[in-house]
């Protein structure tokens, strides 16, 4: 027995080998061997006789034989296969008879009659009760697909449920005790992935419904963008010219320290006359350099009120700091729900805001030019005065 098995075992793997297709990436060798160890571990469970669990076994290695021959009749190829191999073997008519009866019963919709053929039918969807059940499945999609039967996802959902609802039973006790449980949990994770992609469908739909809906009745998102870019645009700017001033202040605050330090104290020898008027130039563009930067960054300091009136009349711009800093909390807050009450009244107090942030920094920018300018044209005046200096010794 256990030689017959293991030419058997030799034959399959060879033809597979051989002649089976490529695109066959399901019923293939892997395929007939776990079937093959599944039958086995059903055998164990029934104490079958030894022709019995010869036949199991002889079936369970060559029933999809015929995969190398057709597809749609590979259950008669498998079996015409099984005769001329074990006939070769010198096996009896009798057993061969019962290998074919065996490997017919795999059909689906055929109902065993024996317990070896009702053992093989369990095996041959073990699959089903196993952890990796989605793996396999996906392996069975893959192969219809390569042979031109294409599923999407919730198609190929669909048919496994079915299968397992409805075209699918266990025969054998032990698969009915041990491998239906198993079964059915594998249905209920496929209900409950199905359930899964609904919900996230149906929450996508919404989802892009409302941004749709969202797009076309809230045309004032665009404009909120437009006021929150236009401030950061301001901030920057802002943020810009303070940085341009400071550096102004500290390059013309070393200026004059070095020529209080170095110059300055030489030109009580007279022979260091010639460098009065240079340095004085250099000096003097130095301070106006700094007088102008801080100007430039120095703030205005406002009232910090404002009064009803005011805010009716629209001529405030209680968004600014400077406007409310002295303001109790209670009259503050009138004074924005007063604005909140008419959106117009909103978007015309940002626009008022946006416009003296753009007046503060044309002040900033116009002081910071005028500054550059200043310092330029003294560095450029105070170098020709040092050439014309030691030139005139």
């Amino acid at each position: 027995m256990t030689e017959l098995i293991s030419k058997t075992e030799s034959f399959v793997l060879q033809l597979f080998k051989d002649k089976l297709s490529n695109t066959y990436v399901y019923h293939n060798f892997n395929h007939t061997k776990r079937v093959v160890e599944s039958a086995t571990y059903l055998a164990e469970q029934k104490n079958l006789t030894e022709d019995e669990e010869l036949i199991l076994l002889l079936s369970a290695w060559l029933h999809d034989t015929g995969y190398t021959v057709s597809e749609k009749q590979h259950e008669k190829e498998s079996q015409r296969i099984a005769r001329a191999f074990l006939s070769e073997q010198n096996v009896s008519e009798k057993l061969i008879s019962s290998v074919e009866d065996a490997i017919n019963s795999t059909q689906l919709g055929v109902q065993p009659s024996t317990e070896v053929e009702r053992i093989l039918k369990d095996s041959d969807c073990s699959h089903f009760a196993k952890d990796n059940f989605k793996e396999v499945s996906e392996l069975l999609r893959q192969e219809l697909s390569l042979r031109g039967q294409d599923y999407d996802a919730d198609e190929w959902m669909n048919l496994n449920m079915e299968m397992l609802t409805f075209r699918h039973q266990f025969y054998t006790d032990y698969a009915v005790k041990n491998w239906n449980p198993l079964k059915q949990k594998n249905l209920i994770n496929l209900i409950e992935d199905k359930e899964k992609k609904k919900r996230k469908r149906e929450k996508e739909k919404l989802k892009a419904r409302y941004k749709a809906q969202y797009k076309n009745d809230n045309p004032e998102r665009s404009i909120q963008t437009l006021f929150r870019v236009t401030l950061r645009n301001h901030l920057k700017l802002s943020d810009i010219a303070d940085t341009k001033a400071n550096i102004l202040l500290s390059v013309n605050a070393i200026i004059i320290s070095l020529a209080l330090a170095n110059i300055i104290p030489k030109l009580d020898n007279p022979s260091n006359e010639h460098l009065m008027i240079p340095t004085l130039v250099l000096i003097c563009f130095s301070v106006a350099a700094i007088i102008l930067s801080i100007l430039s960054t120095r703030p205005n300091v406002t009232s910090g009120e404002f009064t009803k009136d005011q805010v009716e009349n629209r001529d405030v711009n209680i968004l600014f700091f400077g406007n409310f800093h002295k303001m109790s909390f209670d009259n503050y807050l009138w004074g924005v729900k007063e604005i909140m009450k008419d959106k117009d009244y909103v978007y015309e107090a940002l626009v008022k805001d946006l416009y003296l942030l753009g007046k503060v920094l044309e002040r900033k920018y116009r002081l910071l030019r005028l500054t550059y300018t200043i310092f330029m044209a003294g560095i450029i005046i105070s170098v020709i005065s040092f050439f014309i200096a030691f030139y005139m010794i």
